[in-house]
């Protein structure tokens, strides 16, 4: 029998979302008012008749800055580019200072200073996140003129319909309500309304689109000129810009030539109401839906822009350089919007080399977007794309997406002009880690002696599908490691689309071969410092160490703890430990002064020194413990059939420090000690000191 004291919870859409409502912002988004109304916010709050250029600029600006220093340069982080709207799903990384020009440039055209009559043209190697910035951009426009900051306005005619009923009918290019003072009495409201010169918006001077002009020449019949009487046939509404509603936001695509036509631009006739209205040439038989008409107040994206028929190009050097369209059957119309197109570099070479296409280069402002080259910035995008939630379970080992991307980088990376500087030490300096004998200015060199650095290489795409492959294809374990994701991107190569000779395809094998080997110091090293992280066995060693030293420098005898016998320092035991770290003969009595002096200064503080204040330090003992314990460790034995008790009990310490310090599970853990264990039994050790 069923259990009849259980209550049932009723499902009700308010048990879901709760009580709160969005009411007041439905309010806000849909506000209506009269023309009077308009005026007066305009008074109150000039900035809502900003321009598309001002309004993007403002946009960006809205979500702050952040400044830092790189090669003794300033760089601004626009922290609109992180994609706060999405929680970074569209984040832009390791561009800032490509990012920085873009919005200098929508800044020089909010100021109308010439670039406000260019197209933007956004040119880079594929995959190097072109598309993701304008639809990061068209995004923030579209979140924009939902804040009360980014408001903006419109307006809709009173008008009969065929039925000969009142309805209201939106301007279908949504222009400002002020286009609709007649010029003769602008000047009036602009002392009222705009007490600056510099609030004055440009595009108070434009003009009524077709549609709205015959529909106010008509009331303006009716009312017998009497420009008052028209007022209470419009009604201003809120403006809020969405691309999927086509409202302020367009998006151009090229297709077939055949089966192209300008009127996806600029709007066609509507054939069923040439009847009803009479003419073709009658702007109410007209569809003002081109991508022209529907970006006006917002901005308008072409995609792959050079590939467009030479007819689209035309509509592009009017609505860039004149700030008009022309419909077909009407005069030029007024638009305002950020035109911004985005191409890829076989595409832009032909435009430069078509003598024809002047015009459009004259009125083009290229911003080149190259391939990242800083490490820190490509592994943000794989870790975005490759999150442990995302990944369903499987387990990424430490360092697979940092070999992939460092491989990515170096594909993109030129060979160094400098004498003994390799391509993986330039990615390091690259990546803010310092190396001797080079300096910021160095570095500062290297990028403008690299003028095409970025244009060429791997794109990230690749590597995405190349780690997913690898999760895909592993069923039976749980984790994948660096040297499956590195077969996936070798494997590739024979069939890489973008790979123009074998002579590429071979640099690109070498340079996996130089990322293996960096990836087999790096864990070497990973697992050097787990077997030598025995907390007290380092504090012994540092403190016998520091007891030599000391009596070293001060010309003193070391009493023996065993024996109770006043020795010599033990030189042996201090050069065992300075020579990891590579402090040669001639150099080692300034180290052990320099300790004993920073120890010292510590003392004066009343602060006790702690070997991992000093990171060189601190390597050398580890490594100096790595080899008085490897041998009792038996690490070699993992890689046999038979290991003692007492042994795997030792590798099961230094396996649970893997995976408690390093990011590992027991797979990849198991996995990296057989690996070193293979090294250091065919006797490949060499001194990790510098790796």
């Amino acid at each position: 029998m069923a259990n009849t004291n259980q209550v049932k919870t009723k499902l009700s859409v308010e048990s879901i979302v709760g009580s709160s409502s969005n009411v007041d912002t439905y309010r806000a988004l849909t506000w209506e008012g009269s023309f009077e109304d308009y005026l007066q916010l305009v008074k109150d709050d000039p900035k809502i008749t900003r321009s598309a250029f001002e309004r993007i600029y403002e946009m960006i600006l809205s979500y702050g800055t952040r400044e830092y220093e790189e090669d003794r340069e300033k760089i601004i982080r626009y922290k609109f580019f992180d994609d706060p709207i999405d929680n970074g799903k569209d984040a832009v990384y390791g561009l800032d200072r490509q990012l920085m020009k873009i919005v200098n440039l929508f800044k020089s055209a909010a100021q109308q200073y010439g670039t406000e009559k260019r197209v933007f043209l956004l040119h880079g190697p594929v995959g190097s996140s072109k598309s993701t910035i304008v639809r990061l951009l068209k995004k923030g426009m579209e979140y924009y003129s939902r804040t009360d900051a980014g408001a903006l306005y419109t307006f809709q005619w009173q008008a009969k319909n065929e039925q000969g009923e009142d309805e209201w009918v939106s301007c279908p290019m949504h222009e400002d309500p002020l286009h609709l003072i007649p010029e003769y009495h602008r000047d009036s409201f602009i002392k009222v309304l705009f007490k600056k010169n510099e609030d004055i918006p440009v595009t108070i001077y434009s003009e009524l689109c077709p549609f709205c002009r015959q529909t106010f020449r008509e009331y303006l019949k009716q009312f017998d000129g009497d420009w008052r009487r028209i007022l209470p046939k419009i009604k201003v509404t809120r403006l809020v810009l969405s691309e999927k509603d086509r409202v302020g936001i367009g998006t151009f695509q090229p297709k077939d030539e055949k089966n192209q036509d300008s009127t996806e631009l600029t709007g066609d006739i509507n054939y069923r109401k040439i009847a009803l209205y009479g003419s073709d040439s009658d702007p109410r038989a007209f569809n003002f839906d081109g991508e022209f008409n529907i970006a006006n107040r917002g901005i308008i994206e072409f995609i792959e822009v050079l590939k467009l028929d030479v007819a689209f190009l035309y509509d592009l050097l009017s609505a860039s350089q004149e700030h008009k369209i022309k419909p077909k059957k009407f005069a030029q119309t007024d638009i305002d919007e950020v035109i911004i197109g985005h191409t890829n570099e076989p595409e832009y070479k032909k435009l430069q080399s078509n003598e024809f296409m002047e015009a459009l280069r004259d009125r083009t402002v290229k911003i080149d977007i190259p391939y990242i080259t800083r490490l820190d910035d490509e592994i943000k995008i794989y870790r975005k794309d490759f999150y442990e939630k995302k990944v369903r379970g499987m387990h990424i080992a430490p360092h697979t997406i940092e070999m992939a991307a460092m491989w990515a980088i170096l594909t993109r990376l030129e060979e160094p002009k400098k004498a003994k500087l390799s391509v993986l030490q330039k990615l390091k300096l690259y990546n803010g880690k310092s190396l001797p004998g080079f300096t910021r200015d160095n570095i500062k060199e290297l990028r403008s002696e690299s003028l095409r650095e970025g244009m060429e290489g791997i794109s990230p795409r690749y590597i995405q599908d190349k780690i997913s492959n690898a999760l895909v294809n592993e069923t039976t374990r749980r984790s994948i490691n660096p040297f499956m994701v590195l077969n996936e991107l070798e494997n590739g190569l024979k069939n890489h689309s973008l790979i123009r000779n074998e002579d590429q395809r071979k640099r690109y094998r070498e340079l996996l071969s130089i990322v293996k080997d960096e990836y087999t110091d790096i864990v070497k090293n990973e697992v050097q410092r787990a077997i030598a992280a025995d907390e007290d066995a380092l504090k012994r060693l540092c403190g016998n160490y520091i007891d030599n030293i000391k009596a070293y420098t001060q010309k003193q005898k070391v009493k023996n703890t065993y024996t109770g016998v006043d020795e010599e320092p033990d030189e042996m035991l201090m050069r065992s430990i300075e020579m990891k770290i590579e402090i040669p003969e001639s150099r080692k009595e300034d180290f052990r002064r320099e300790i004993m002096n920073y120890i010292g200064a510590l003392a004066l503080e009343g602060k006790t020194f702690d070997y991992r204040s000093n990171e060189r330090l601190q390597k050398a003992l580890e490594l100096k413990l790595f080899e008085d314990q490897k041998d009792s460790i038996k690490l070699t034995t993992l890689i046999s059939n038979v290991v003692d008790k007492e042994t795997q009990e030792k590798i099961d310490v230094v396996k649970s420090r893997m995976i408690k310090y390093y990011g590992y599970n027991d797979e990849s853990a198991t996995d990296v000690l057989n690996y070193v264990a293979s090294i250091f039994a065919r006797g490949d050790v060499k001194n990790t000191g510098n790796s």
